[in-house]
C-alpha cells in the first residue's frame, strides 16, 4: 500500500495517487477510495485493479486540507491504509486514515 503526492505549482492542487498492493487487497475483485473527498460513497471511486494484481487511483485534492478516508474491498471488507499521514477515530469504534495535503 502506498500513498504518492505530487502538488502542482500553478495551482492549490495535489495529485494523489493510492495504490493498494495485491496482498493489501486481499485478492479482492474490486475496490473502492472512499472517503470525506466523495462524502463516503461506496461507489464512485472504484480503483483501476493493475496487472500485477493491485489497485490503484489518482485523485485531485485540495492542498491545505486533511482528509480521511479508507478503502472497501468487494463491498464488505473496509481497510485502512498503511502508509497514512496518520488515523482518526470513526463514530463506528474503529479508526479511519488521515491524509494531510
Amino acid at each position: 500500500m502506498s500513498i504518492t503526492k505530487k502538488f502542482l505549482k500553478t495551482k492549490p492542487v495535489c495529485k494523489v495517487t493510492f495504490e493498494l498492493s495485491k496482498v493489501g487487497a486481499k485478492n479482492a475483485e474490486t475496490v473502492h477510495l472512499v472517503g470525506d473527498f466523495n462524502q463516503w460513497d461506496q461507489h464512485n471511486l472504484p480503483m483501476k485493479k493493475q496487472k500485477d494484481g493491485s489497485f490503484k487511483i489518482v485523485l485531485d485534492l485540495a492542498t491545505g486540507h486533511e482528509y480521511q478516508f479508507r478503502y472497501v474491498l468487494d463491498d464488505t471488507l473496509w481497510k485502512n491504509e498503511d502508509g497514512a499521514d496518520g488515523y482518526a477515530p470513526s463514530p463506528f469504534g474503529d479508526n479511519n486514515s488521515l491524509l494531510k495535503i
